[in-house]
């Protein structure tokens, strides 16, 4: 359901990212795993039509970004990392809001909103405003106004920043339970996350993907190599001549963070 073929995304002479291919199928969670800066935030912002490709060809769900936008907007849902709301707006009109601007009405939009506060616990903040609430009922918020319009191709850039251990767990659950029938891309810069929830991961540093491979695959390597997954996924970044330290101390955070 996401098909990237020699994406390469340039800003004026410095190339972001550069021929990247790779696929997300139906029912998979694959990791988008890389330092800050990797490229993986332009790859997302192509994929969501916010940024148009240099050169190469991307698809969601069947649609070229480019040729086809307003086809690949209605069929994913995308939560960014700098996750931007309405502030001033109570929360059950900004969800009011957002189902309306993806064609939702009546009785259907109605239990669109109830599944996402339920699903997301968003029943104690509905009559706020967005801007009382805390930063991870913010982040639960964005999700929500995202899978309104049950997308089949979901787009999550950093998704547990600003989630306590508790919300973290459960929102991997979550995760999970969607994921029959939709291609789930999880960003991160944290293997721990990664390794938590993903069946499969992507690892790009520089631009470049470095690794396309399930973790059961990675998993077998560390132990082949006798190393760790982390210590794997680092000499794969540093091979490139890249700086992991953002990854090794993101990994080491998370790994305390979930104990």
């Amino acid at each position: 359901m996401i098909r990237i073929t020699e994406l390469t995304k340039r800003y004026g002479k410095v190339a972001a990212v550069q021929n990247v291919s790779f696929e997300v199928p139906a029912g998979r969670i694959t990791g988008f795993l890389g330092p800050n800066g990797a490229g993986k935030s332009t790859v997302l912002k192509t994929l969501s039509t916010w940024l148009p490709p240099t050169s190469g060809k991307v698809e969601v769900a069947g649609h070229d970004v480019v040729r086809e936008p307003l086809a690949v907007r209605r069929s994913l849902g995308y939560l960014p990392e700098h996750n931007s709301l309405y502030d001033s707006m109570v929360v059950l009109s900004f969800l009011e809001f957002t189902g309306s601007m993806h064609g939702l009405s009546g009785s259907a939009l109605a239990a669109r909103i109830e599944w996402a506060t339920a699903s997301l616990n968003l029943q104690d903040v509905l009559q706020k405003r967005i801007q009382q609430c805390s930063k991870g009922y913010r982040q639960r918020i964005g999700l929500a106004a995202a899978l309104l319009h049950d997308p089949r191709v979901i787009l999550l850039d950093e998704p547990t920043h600003g989630l306590d251990p508790l919300q973290v767990v459960a929102f991997r659950d979550f995760v999970r339970s969607m994921s029959a029938g939709r291609a789930i891309l999880f960003s991160s810069h944290v293997l721990a996350e990664v390794m938590a929830i993903c069946e499969h991961v992507l690892i790009i540093n520089q631009g470049k993907l470095l690794a396309d491979m399930t973790v059961v695959e990675l998993q077998a390597r560390a132990k082949r190599e006798g190393l760790d997954a982390e210590a794997v996924v680092l000499n794969i970044v540093e091979s490139e001549g890249g700086k992991a330290q953002a990854l090794r101390g993101g990994a080491r955070a998370a790994e305390g963070a979930t104990k």
